[in-house]
């Protein structure tokens, strides 16, 4: 449904905000596009929904570029930006039906305001809307059409958690009935919950990719303890063997890392009760999302340093900076 090949994109004063970056999406499926302030999601997702020409590389949506097919790809794709710019003064009714008419085979406004409930706010000005019912007026819109494929731009934010929570089932209803979903945000947790696999990038590029099962097992797991009393680290069983990458220390507690979790527990425990030793404050968790995100954005940065001290990086148009950071 989504092909994305070496695509980049560029920016006046020669700012390369996507880099390169290639991914595929299939029917049905949701991938979620993860990142910083200025990682260079929007501006990709401006490239997939056709609204501007990619510096280099090729995209593909329903088999159409979008941009020079956009007549072709628009009425089956829809657009949720980060924010909709609807005429402050119209209602969310007037609004719903403007849309409507804008819109090929456009489902019932009543129906479209129901599934993000608004149905009981029709009469209500746009302007006097909360910035979480805006949200869900412009998610409403992105549905009107009953679209193949669905882009959405941080749909979240501004919600409470309650809307959240509605908008993620409603987001699971629509992938359910195979709708394909492209979605960008920042809260990682609703990645963790929606997406089939995900994407992320940093400065331009695509640091890491897969299931979100795929993301965290890349990165080790922790556990952490009191020594017992009278103990030092050498004084446990040889950390190699349990399958332990590293540890350290802060004071008496000790904090070891491993991507064999269920391995280095056991030996650890087992150790701890032939000692006849009590492992004060166990800890023991795998690697969450959130960990593998800020680890992985900071490898990628001390890569990015390490390119640009060689010399490598110069002239490939590596700037930190894209339209999301420059707006």
């Amino acid at each position: 449904m989504i092909d994305v090949t070496g695509l980049r994109r560029s920016y006046a004063g020669g700012f390369e905000a996507v880099r390169g970056i290639s991914f595929t999406v299939g029917r049905g499926e949701l991938f979620a596009l993860l990142g910083t302030n200025g990682a260079g999601k929007t501006s990709t997702l401006e490239l997939l929904e056709g609204l501007a020409e990619p510096a280099g590389g090729a995209v593909r949506v329903l088999g159409h570029d979008p941009y020079q097919e956009r007549e072709a790809v628009r009425p089956r794709i829809g657009v949720m930006l980060q924010e909709g710019g609807f005429p402050s003064e119209l209602t969310v009714t007037e609004t719903a039906r403007m849309w409507a008419g804008c819109t090929s085979g456009a489902r019932p406004v009543g129906e479209a305001l129901e599934a993000v409930g608004l149905a009981g706010r029709g009469s209500v000005r746009v302007k006097q809307l909360s910035g979480g019912e805006k949200r869900r007026l412009d998610l409403a819109m992105a549905l009107i059409g009953d679209p193949e494929v669905l882009f959405l731009d941080e749909p979240t934010t501004g919600l409470d958690a309650e809307g959240r929570r509605e908008t993620w089932n409603l987001v699971r209803a629509l992938r359910e009935r195979g709708t394909t979903v492209l979605l960008t945000t920042h809260y990682l947790e609703e990645a963790e919950q929606l997406a089939d696999r995900l994407a992320i990038l940093h400065e331009g590029r695509i640091a890491a990719t897969g299931t979100v099962a795929d993301v965290v097992a890349s990165q080790p797991s922790h556990i952490s303890f009191e020594l017992p009393e009278g103990y030092l680290p050498g004084d446990l069983p040889p950390l190699a063997q349990l399958g332990v990458s590293g540890h350290d220390m802060a004071g008496d507690r000790i904090l070891l890392r491993t991507t064999e979790l269920q391995r280095a527990a056991t030996g650890l425990l087992v150790w701890a009760e032939r000692a006849g030793v009590e492992l004060r404050g166990l800890d023991v968790r795998a690697a969450s999302l959130e960990e593998a995100f800020l680890r992985i954005a900071q490898d990628a940065t001390r890569a990015a340093a390490d390119r640009v001290s060689d010399g490598s990086g110069a002239g490939d148009g590596s700037h930190s900076t894209d339209k999301e950071t420059v707006a």
